[in-house]
């Protein structure tokens, strides 16, 4: 047995989950329940990422305090998390007692090791709201191609980065006053400390993704700077020790979280569990982060350096998920393709959606495209015409004609032990994130078993005399098939499968439970497991959207903009702005 904890990355409270966001967390739970079905004990935290100026902002326009901002929004996280079958041991908020003593703690820890450094930066800042503004809180005139209405990092027109101190005729968008340079003293993280180590980090076998490490390389080619950590009053986050009116940047706490949420864990949950035992430099146990391709910056170089310089223990490996787009394009409320996960809720079976993505999903760095007519057809005919279907057409005889117990004697032994086999390379496939191999090789199972129930056709059977055996050994042969098949889908499909275990009267539904042939076993009244998509009904959800989001996603342009240059070098689509 291994000792694991799995996180993901931290969705941002200042907004609602979506269906792009719900691609990494139904990929880490699926990997969780895998790697529990295999005997393995597996931690499985999260936190609502709660700091930042966005959110400081959010609160003052809605007139409540950044608290109560955040406790409402987790508030909804939860909700989607838990409709979606996401279930975390433990959900957090990176605003805690235990995440501030922990940030301050590696802070002070990298001081000591000369890691920071303080200098003077200057700043465009808003005389009216007497604060310094960011660069997505500032427009102007772009100082080469003259083309106005641009933000304070770069132009959208001709390409061109700046520093928002170039930018012509500036004005804030919080207030709409001319901001004034003003000089502030910062704190950065010498973050060239660690660029050996890192380039040495980012190679280890199994660490990261090839493909992300490459292009990390970029960064060490061209030279590691020193990373900002500071931001001053006014800012919703934790103070930077020893600094008045200094805060940390919100990307300092929010990978801390992954810690204090394990920590609050152990507190609340499971004391018998130790903090060091998974943190320590030299732990044996295993770490992972679940994560979008959009902020492997900060959990590939940021995060370990930061980790090593305060002598922690640094991930075993990031898994690393692309973007997802609708219908082959990007998500758009016009279309109404930027569907929230409480809208779809409201519309469809949760579990159709778990089980599209895990048919899309592997160990690559590939974006994935929810096409809504593919999405309908492929959950009709895997899930509700060849495996739910194998149940409907043998359960029926075993309730009606045979008292609800199966055959004393496994008719296919061969046939059954060619599925238990079968346990292994899907289990391998699990644990490898190749959740579409896995699927395919479940669903050729699935096609193999309604052969073979087609070839026997217990419902002709059932009408000669003297054949009553046969019946009672096809149809028990067919729910034996069916629990292989259920037992594997699982961690895709863990509704479904609490349904099939009820049914099946099974104590046991892990891997090591498919072991065993049920003979002479008793089981349940069949009931429906799974309904058809109705194509109605995915309308119904888009024309939501079309209604419901139309406000909410205009934001988004502003959000996605302070990091366009770090974007550019990585050759990735966005990064959270807090």
């Amino acid at each position: 047995m291994r000792n694991i904890l799995v996180t993901n990355a931290l969705p941002y409270a200042n907004g609602p989950i979506h269906m792009g966001h719900l691609l990494g967390y139904i990929q880490a739970d699926i990997w969780v329940r895998a790697m529990r079905a295999m005997g393995h004990d597996v931690t499985y935290v999260c936190a609502d990422d709660a700091h930042g100026t966005a959110i400081m902002l959010r609160a003052e326009a809605n007139g409540i305090t950044p608290e109560a901002q955040i406790a409402n929004v987790q508030k909804e996280h939860i909700r989607d998390f838990d409709g979606f079958g996401v279930h975390f041991d433990h959900y957090d908020s990176t605003n805690s007692e235990e995440n501030k003593n922990r940030s301050s703690e590696i802070y002070i820890k990298n001081r000591e090791a000369g890691n920071i450094a303080i200098r003077p930066v200057t700043q465009l800042f808003d005389p009216e709201k007497s604060m310094f503004l960011s660069d997505r809180f500032i427009k102007g005139t772009c100082p080469k191609c003259k083309s106005e209405d641009q933000y304070g990092d770069s132009c959208e027109v001709c390409g061109t980065t700046y520093n928002a101190t170039e930018l012509l005729n500036p004005r804030s968008t919080l207030s709409g006053a001319t901001p004034v340079e003003k000089s502030s003293d910062h704190y950065f993280f010498k973050l060239p400390n660690f660029a050996e180590y890192l380039q040495k980090w980012t190679r280890d076998e199994g660490r990261l993704p090839v493909s992300i490490a490459n292009k990390l390389d970029e960064w060490f080619d061209n030279g590691l700077n020193d990373w900002d950590i500071s931001r001053d009053a006014p800012y919703f986050g934790f103070e930077i020790p020893d600094a008045p009116n200094k805060y940390f940047y919100v990307w300092v706490d929010a990978p801390i979280g992954y810690m204090s949420s394990f920590e609050n864990y152990i507190k609340t949950k499971r004391p018998e569990l130790s903090f060091e035992d998974y943190w320590k430099k030299d732990s044996k146990n295993e770490v992972y982060h679940f994560i979008g391709k959009d902020i492997v910056y900060f959990h590939a170089l940021f995060w370990p350096a930061m980790l090593e310089g305060a002598n922690y223990r640094t991930p075993t490996g990031l898994f690393v998920n692309g973007f997802l787009t609708v219908n082959g394009q990007k998500m758009s409320k016009s279309r109404g393709t930027f569907i929230k996960a409480e809208t779809y809720l409201q519309h469809l079976n949760p579990e159709y959606l778990r089980y599209y993505f895990a048919s899309k999903l592997s160990d690559k760095v590939e974006d994935s495209d929810l096409n809504l007519d593919d999405f309908v057809q492929k959950v009709n005919s895997d899930l509700v015409g060849k495996v739910v279907n194998i149940a409907s057409r043998c359960a029926k005889f075993i309730n009606t004609k045979f008292d609800n117990k199966l055959s004393a004697n496994c008719a296919e032994p061969e046939l059954v032990q060619s599925f238990i086999d079968a346990g292994e390379s899907i289990a391998q496939a699990y644990e490898a994130r190749e959740f579409s191999a896995a699927i395919r090789e479940i669903m050729a199972l699935a096609d193999k078993a309604n052969q073979y129930i087609d070839e026997k056709k217990p419902w002709a059977l059932a009408k000669i005399e003297g054949e009553e055996q046969q019946v009672h050994d096809v149809c028990s042969v067919g729910i034996n098939l069916f629990r292989q098949l259920a037992v594997y889908l699982a961690p895709v499909l863990p509704t479904l499968a609490a349904q099939v275990q009820d049914f099946l009267k099974l104590e046991s539904f892990d891997f090591a439970s498919t072991k065993t042939i049920l003979v002479n076993h008793e089981i349940a009244l069949f009931q429906p497991l799974m309904q058809r998509v109705d194509p109605k009904a995915v309308t119904a959800m888009v024309d939501a959207s079309k209604d419901s989001l139309a406000a909410a996603a205009e934001p988004v342009k502003a959000e996605k903009k302070k990091e366009k240059k770090l974007r550019r070098r990585l050759n990735l689509k966005s990064v959270r702005q807090k």
